[in-house]
């Protein structure tokens, strides 16, 4: 276990301009260090109502899981992908980094925090698979709609007025177009 976890630190920090500097700032007082995306990864951020459902269904999947990086504080949810120079995602709240943005990142063992792991890397170098994401977002939105339009009034038993879906989008995907993020997930 020590090995995999020095691994997946090595794979971390050689994305940092210092990885040496990198560790440092882990074992500091924030533990978290600025990392460039578009080398080793690219990352999607979503938010947290629609991506937890998705990485539960991704979990469930015989591929092996990419990192994913839970911001408690702004309630998104980080998929890490293969580096895609053309990053073409789109989607309400949908946010993607590649080459040229920076991620905040713990150390691969942190699992409470603001920033913290819901499935830290691996040392493998593992990365999601951007289908299986993209169908998972889709299926978990598709679950989100449906749940929405049975909800009942607690009052009067009622149909619930109709709002917005927090996220809610025709569709979450790849698309033409990018939104590019540098703060964090």
């Amino acid at each position: 276990m020590q090995t995999a976890m020095r691994q997946a630190t090595e794979w971390l920090a050689a994305a940092a301009t210092d990885p040496r500097e990198c560790k440092r700032q882990w074992h500091g007082e924030l533990g978290i260090a600025a990392l460039a995306c578009g080398r080793f990864w690219d990352v999607l951020s979503v938010p947290e109502e629609l991506a937890l459902p998705a990485l539960d269904a991704l979990l469930g999947i015989p591929q092996p899981p990419g990192p994913a990086l839970a911001d408690a504080c702004a309630r998104r949810v980080a998929f890490f992908l293969p580096p895609d120079p053309t990053g073409r995602w789109i989607g309400s709240g949908i946010r993607y980094a590649g080459k040229g943005a920076w991620i905040a990142v713990p150390a691969p063992n942190r699992t409470v925090g603001r920033l913290r792991w819901l499935v830290p890397p691996n040392g493998t170098g593992a990365l999601f698979v951007p289908a299986a994401v993209e169908l998972a977002l889709q299926l978990a939105l598709g679950r989100l709609s449906s749940q929405a339009r049975r909800r009942r009034c607690p009052t009067c038993g009622g149909p619930a007025s109709e709002g917005p879906l927090p996220s809610a989008a025709p569709a979450v995907g790849r698309t033409e177009t990018v939104t590019r993020d540098t703060a964090g997930p």
